[in-house]
């Protein structure tokens, strides 16, 4: 009886330090005395202590932010840019054993790929030509991690920091473009504004005594108050007929 509850204690001390319970979003790597072994699935798992060594890998989407980087533009601008990379573990088995640390290296990797890709770039292309750029960022990350396991899904451009200068250039040119967009619009108005003139001249010209009947009425809107004297030139065939204009 003793030697069997010897026996059960012994056991319960090699199984017990290799339970191992494996989340449905992880994979276990096992390296075997320093050797690859297996690559475990999510559930409850059983390694040999002090034998076996597992590695857990987080599968899930992650953000990795890439912090603000200094690029000389195609026409010599110098900006800071930022931005993230969403990346997720495909390989568990390469994600360890490829490199030391799989998160670190992609991100290393994904700065030296967003200075080099938008140094190739005028400044109005990185301003307007964000996701042509973030695309082949992410090919050329996505070929150099795939052999780390990892697949890049997306990257973003965050934000374009620009030289004070440059933002006061920017501004004026952006006030500029305003005031030329409203001296055009000013100046059809003007345009439809006296076409309209034109036309109505036009038909009062064409039709017999129109101009004599619109200066009457004009004549009639401006001597409304009693108090205000007017000095009126009439036309000649007006006077002939006899008209009076009473103020």
């Amino acid at each position: 009886m003793v030697v069997l509850v010897i026996l059960l204690i012994i056991l319960a001390a090699i199984i017990i330090p290799g339970i191992r319970i494996i989340n449905q979003y992880e994979r276990g790597v096992v390296l075997r005395l320093g050797r690859y072994s297996r690559t475990l699935d999510p559930g409850f798992r059983v390694i040999i202590p002090y034998i076996d060594k597992m590695h857990k890998i987080d599968i899930r989407t992650t953000p990795m932010d890439i912090p603000k980087q200094e690029v000389i533009t195609k026409d010599n601008v110098t900006v800071n840019v930022d931005a993230v990379v969403y990346a997720r573990v495909i390989d568990a088995q390469k994600a360890v054993l490829e490199t030391t640390n799989y998160s670190y290296a992609t991100s290393t990797f994904a700065q030296t790929a967003l200075r080099d890709v938008t140094g190739n770039f005028d400044l109005d292309e990185i301003l307007s030509k964000r996701d042509e750029i973030s695309a082949q960022i992410r090919e050329i990350v996505d070929a150099q991690t795939d052999k780390w396991g990892i697949d890049i899904e997306s990257v973003k451009l965050q934000n374009i920091e620009l030289p004070a200068d440059m933002k006061r250039a920017m501004a004026k040119q952006a006030e500029a473009e305003r005031e030329r967009r409203a001296a055009i619009i000013s100046a059809e108005g003007e345009k439809s504004a006296a076409a309209a003139v034109a036309e109505a001249a036009s038909m009062l010209a064409q039709t017999p005594g129109g101009m004599n009947i619109r200066t009457l009425q004009t004549l009639e809107k401006i001597s409304t108050d009693p108090s205000q004297k007017t000095v009126i030139l009439l036309p000649t065939d007006l006077t002939d007929r006899g008209l009076q204009i009473r103020h």
